[in-house]
């Protein structure tokens, strides 16, 4: 008897400026799937918002997944529990699939808009829900959430294009005249700058702004080490935190800027594990989870963190972290003992036992 394989929809490109690295990572993610276990279906979404069948248009060499402009249009049916229509390309055609993989970075992705699409679809999916992709996504947001909590925080100040701050005035909110600025709702380093004088902070709010109509003005902690975590929720809810990576960023670029991470094969070094030390360690995989708790976060998460020495500050928490073949999250887990093939296993997992949970829960409302 032939096992039925479980149909995945791998979902990728999207309205960001992440859309090349999701390109790359969904290639990834595609290359580490059991092909005896599952039945591969690509829908790109292009830089315009199309939803499009990508199949025909990638054949699994390439290091990053084509989003063929002129594809064949998908539409996702409400409550049609992974059901789609092929349209544009002769008569109508229905596509099914079991569980969507989202590997969208940014907006229109990684903050809970597609996620409601598919909630609203009745469909399983790999990552956070609605709540918890909004809720990490707006820097500002998740900043005051954990703050609330107790948790430690780069001290920071929010800023819109209507509510602009003089480099003066942050300065002396933040207490150092070296500022980060950054947009609020967007990840992957874009739109990120350093500033230590008042032109090089109008020059940053400017960019900051291009990307987002709200940013984040930080105090620069230096000298600081770039700190990771990656964090896995199982299928029966049980919790896990990885081995620790860090992030070295070369001189010439100071922090691990877009160009550093994608663009200059020696802007930066990976260290998987991290070389630090046991008792700061364990606090801060402790941290991580309690993180992925406040944030109401789901199925993965990699939370980011700054040490000097034994300060830690909670930096950011991505929900639909990067799996491109330099990407700490897959890295992370797999010094952990846990191979990228076995992870995509995990995630699928939950996808499917969540969705069985919550449809068991709405049949005794």
């Amino acid at each position: 008897m032939t096992e039925t394989k479980t149909r995945v929809a791998i979902l990728f490109g999207g309205r960001s400026a992440e859309h090349d690295v999701s390109r790359a990572s969904a290639a990834n993610i595609v290359r580490s799937l059991d092909a005896g276990r599952y039945a591969v279906t690509l829908i790109g979404i292009t830089t315009g918002g199309r939803w499009v069948l990508a199949d025909a248009a990638n054949d699994g060499t390439g290091a990053a997944l084509t989003v063929p402009a002129d594809g064949p249009q998908i539409v996702l049916l409400p409550a049609g529990r992974g059901r789609a229509l092929i349209i544009g390309d002769g008569p109508l055609r229905e596509l099914a699939f079991d569980v969507v993989f989202p590997v969208l970075h940014g907006p229109n992705g990684e903050d809970g808009t597609v996620q409601g699409a598919l909630e609203l679809a009745d469909v399983a999916y790999v990552g956070g829900r609605v709540m918890g992709s909004a809720a990490a996504m707006d820097k500002d947001v998740a900043k005051r959430l954990l703050r609330d909590a107790g948790l430690p925080i780069v001290p920071f100040v929010t800023m819109t294009a209507a509510s602009a701050v003089s480099y003066e005035a942050a300065v002396a909110a933040m207490g150092s005249p070296e500022l980060f600025v950054k947009p609020a709702n967007l990840g992957s380093s874009v739109g990120i700058s350093k500033a230590r004088n008042a032109d090089e902070f109008d020059a940053a709010c400017h960019l900051a702004l291009r990307f987002d109509g709200k940013i984040l003005i930080e105090r620069c902690i230096s000298p600081v080490r770039e700190i990771e975590c990656a964090v896995l929720e199982h299928a029966d809810g049980k919790v896990a935190a990885s081995e620790l990576g860090e992030i070295v960023p070369a001189d010439s670029h100071g922090f691990y800027s877009y160009e550093a991470k994608y663009t200059d094969a020696k802007g930066a070094s990976l260290h998987v594990p991290a070389q630090v030390e046991p008792a700061l360690a364990a606090r801060i995989r402790k941290m991580a989870t309690e993180v992925f708790g406040v944030l109401c976060c789901e199925s993965l998460a990699r939370v980011d963190f700054f040490v000097r020495g034994e300060e830690v500050y909670v930096n950011e928490v991505n929900t639909l972290p990067g799996f491109t073949n330099i990407s700490m999250y897959p890295k992370m887990w797999e010094a952990t003992g846990l191979p990228q093939p076995a992870l995509m296993d995990r995630l699928i997992a939950h996808a499917l036992a969540r969705h069985a949970r919550l449809r068991e829960l709405a049949s005794q409302r």
